[in-house]
């Protein structure tokens, strides 16, 4: 009888980039990410329509959504305004019954004037993680197959200089997560706008208070599942937005705006308050539909839910959009 094999250790980076996007990586999989997590696209049609205000009020007229799952938030423009131009960027195949005229590409095209969307895409850009041991950062390695890790060869130089700026490690057992993919990978985002706004939404921290522990983990079937990087699961974590936001500015954006996003949809004309209770008596059927509107409204700004997401916004030969002029900037204190 032949003996089973041992262990297949790897980086988290490498593992997770063959279990999310590998032959039958988790992203490549039908039915797709909306049956296993709820995003802000899923929640309700609001968030595109905030999507389709800041488009307007920025003049833009194509919108490009950077990893598009199976096209959900392009689906819901193109219900809304179906003159608009819109763009997919996804490595899964064109996913069948989308509108004809919704554009699906496997990378970011060069030089388009748009408004760019990456609604939880960074969170799933593959990354390393470090532990702080007494010998120094070590990258943490892992066993696909049973989520086993253990301690390996020290950083790289450019990954050690990332984490000496944006996530300095103090006491030993502190983890981090080496976000210096996701800045290179925003970059690029951002250098192939001619003319627009770039609008990353995510889960994330800032550097005044990142966590101890990193924030790695899995999500399959509705549930938070322990991150396994077999190909069963989605293995996510938290994005350094601020670390993307340099990268953004290095990379020729001219103004930024980081924000939550209960306050960039109030701004976008998300509205949560109920509506008044005697128009129930003289438009019941009005009522009810403001009353869900509300409902769907809470959710998406909730705190200690989809509101308390990070807004990265970054413009490219714009002025900033009238709504989010008053919106004011989170910092990293």
């Amino acid at each position: 009888m032949a003996e089973a094999a041992g262990p297949q250790w790897a980086t988290w980076r490498v593992a997770t980039e063959r279990a999310l996007y590998g032959e039958d990586g988790f992203y490549r999989r039908p039915p797709g990410p909306a049956a296993h997590f709820r995003t802000s696209v899923h929640a309700s049609p609001l968030f595109a329509g905030a999507v389709l205000c800041l488009a307007r009020a920025a003049g833009l007229r194509t919108v490009v959504d950077v990893g598009s799952g199976r096209g959900e938030l392009l689906r819901a423009l193109h219900a809304l305004r179906p003159g608009l131009g819109l763009v997919g960027v996804e490595r899964a195949a064109r996913p069948a019954g989308l509108p004809e005229p919704i554009d699906w590409l496997s990378a970011m095209p060069e030089g388009v004037e748009a408004l760019v969307v990456a609604n939880e895409w960074l969170d799933d850009v593959p990354l390393d993680v470090v532990e702080l041991t007494v010998d120094g950062p070590r990258l943490v390695e892992v066993d696909p197959a049973t989520g086993h890790e253990r301690l390996g060869p020290p950083p790289s130089g450019s990954d050690l200089s990332w984490l000496d700026r944006w996530w300095p490690l103090s006491r030993t057992g502190d983890r981090a997560e080496v976000g210096r993919p996701r800045d290179e990978a925003w970059a690029a985002v951002v250098r192939r706008l001619r003319r627009g706004i770039a609008v990353a939404v995510d889960y994330d921290h800032l550097r005044g208070d990142r966590p101890r522990s990193a924030t790695l983990t899995g999500y399959a079937h509705g549930s938070q599942v322990a991150p396994v990087p077999d190909g069963s699961c989605d293995v996510t974590s938290h994005v350094a937005l601020d670390a993307c936001a340099a990268a953004g500015q290095g990379a020729g954006s001219t103004w930024t705006l980081l924000a939550t996003q209960r306050a960039a949809l109030r701004a976008l004309g998300v509205d949560a308050s109920l509506p008044d209770l005697a128009t129930a008596r003289s438009d019941p059927a009005g009522y009810v539909a403001a009353l869900s509107r509300a409902s769907q409204a809470g959710e998406l700004v909730a705190r200690g839910g989809l509101g308390d997401f990070g807004w990265l916004v970054q413009g490219v030969g714009t002025a900033v959009p009238a709504p989010l002029a008053q919106v004011a900037s989170r910092t990293d204190s």
